[in-house]
């Protein structure tokens, strides 16, 4: 599955963003997916979590109230509304999908790279101060 990652840019402190990722392989639709970040010199990090129903979501502490992951199962998309950017929000986005059964991914098992079997290209997003 190839996902295709869009909607980086440059934006100001406190503006919004929306990324989103797409895929052509409509077996992405059941898979879960999740957001994830990546900073110069830094360890990629979770950002958001949504399993396949979109039932489930989850956020990393730095984006809970400010970002919103979300997917469109008939579009075979995902995305992710950020808002209230800070600087340190700045770094290449990746979108990922995650191939685990029941279209979720355990939540103690979420933050974990290995746990996602598709990843985007990645988006860079720079939040200027």
């Amino acid at each position: 599955v190839q996902l295709q990652a869009s909607g980086g840019g440059l934006v100001q402190t406190g503006g919004s963003l929306r990324l989103s990722c797409a895929a052509a392989d409509r077996a992405f639709s059941r898979y879960a997916k999740a957001w994830f970040r990546q900073a110069p010199g830094k360890e990629r990090e979770f950002v958001a979590y949504i399993s396949w129903s979109g039932v489930e979501t989850d956020y990393a502490d730095s984006a809970k109230g400010r970002f919103t992951i979300n997917r469109d199962n008939a579009k075979n998309t995902m995305s992710l509304q950020m808002g209230s950017l800070k600087p340190e929000d700045t770094a290449v986005y990746y979108c990922a999908a995650s191939k685990r059964p029941q279209g979720t991914v355990q939540r103690i098992k979420r933050l974990n790279v290995n746990e996602y079997d598709f990843w985007g290209q990645g988006a860079q997003v720079t939040v200027s101060s």
